[in-house]
């Protein structure tokens, strides 16, 4: 940070990113930077877990190539928990509580309160996103103000079945309700290339500032590719499917994985009449797909919230898009809506 004093605005010099305050004189700082030039509150959160997904991604990977899964079923066979979802969860929650501790983190796992090992933690930032200026409405937020919803590893009933390109770890960052910042890690990306590739990435996005860590492509324009359910399907997920008149269809887990497909070309929408996914699961993806001019809503067409006291349940269904959300939400056929109650 630096400061002009004595000038006037006329006859400073002009500094990109930077805005002017009179305090003695005019202070020209960073926009995004707070007033000791520090990186402003989320831009803090953002680059530690950055750091933290990418940990976790690692425990995910390690657990694997251990071979002892530890797997429990929570609800069914399809709902699946593993040794990976539990130390990958410690280890974010342990991890931003540790630095942040007046935010609020609600993750997927019930697990009982203990003591977490310290090699589960992780202390850095990357300095890539610190750097970066934060949107001017989000920057002078604080900590008690942020809800972090965290699933330690989307797509748990693939990751013991060897998909692996289907697994993610997310982190998404909610502030007023709104889904502001997500981190999406994939542990086991380039893992179809052999042993010699260098496994995992991490992409991350804040809707005013941009989407990092993957490049955006989209579907041709005259194509229609769903992506949907793999395991959760049901009458109501296909009639839905098939009412969206699509070219072709995809199904995959994971719904960090389906908004993947979206920002990647591989899809055009992401279609799933059913109140399966939670909030952990969607508000990191939603975060880094409206920061590519993307959406994300119920089958009605209506937001959802992430709140603090929020049922966690996204009762009435998922429908993302990268563009022409409204062409979806209006062949949403009538039964869906009916059966699928907007909160």
């Amino acid at each position: 940070m630096f400061c002009v004093f004595g000038g006037t605005l006329e006859t400073l010099p002009t500094f990109p990113n930077f805005k002017f305050s009179s305090v003695f004189g005019f202070c020209a700082f960073p926009v995004g930077f707070t007033m000791s030039g520090s990186p402003a509150l989320l831009m803090r959160l953002v680059a530690s877990a950055y750091c933290v997904a990418e940990k976790a991604g690692s425990i995910v990977r390690k657990v694997l190539h251990s071979g002892e899964l530890g797997i429990v079923e929570k609800t069914g066979a399809n709902d699946l928990q593993t040794l990976a979802d539990r130390l990958a969860q410690q280890s974010i929650c342990a991890s931003l509580s540790r630095h942040f501790p007046k935010i609020t983190i609600i993750g997927e796992e019930d697990l009982p309160c203990e003591e977490i090992k310290e090699d589960l933690i992780e202390t850095g930032q990357a300095e890539e996103i610190l750097q970066k200026s934060c949107p001017p409405e989000y920057s002078q937020l604080k900590e008690e103000e942020l809800v972090v919803w965290v699933d330690p590893l989307d797509g748990t009933k693939e990751y013991t079945e060897g998909l692996l390109d289907n697994v993610t770890v997310l982190i998404g960052i909610a502030y007023g309700g709104k889904a502001i910042a997500g981190i999406i890690n994939q542990p086991f990306y380039n893992y179809q290339l052999g042993t010699e590739a260098t496994l995992g990435r991490t992409m991350w996005g804040i809707p005013g500032l941009g989407a990092f860590g993957f490049q955006l492509q989209e579907v041709p324009g005259d194509r229609r590719i769903v992506t949907t359910t793999r395991s959760h399907s049901n009458k109501l997920v296909t009639d839905c499917v098939d009412a969206m008149e699509p070219h072709e269809v995809i199904r995959v887990g994971g719904a960090g994985n389906k908004i993947i497909q979206l920002v990647e070309g591989k899809a055009s929408a992401y279609v799933f009449a059913s109140p399966g996914c939670k909030k952990w699961d969607t508000c990191a993806p939603e975060a880094l797909l409206h920061a590519v001019g993307g959406k994300l809503t119920d089958m009605h067409g209506n937001a959802y919230r992430y709140n603090a006291d929020v049922k966690h349940m996204n009762s009435a269904g998922v429908l993302a898009t990268l563009r022409n959300h409204e062409y979806y939400v209006s062949r949403v056929p009538q039964s869906v809506l009916q059966a699928l109650k907007s909160d």
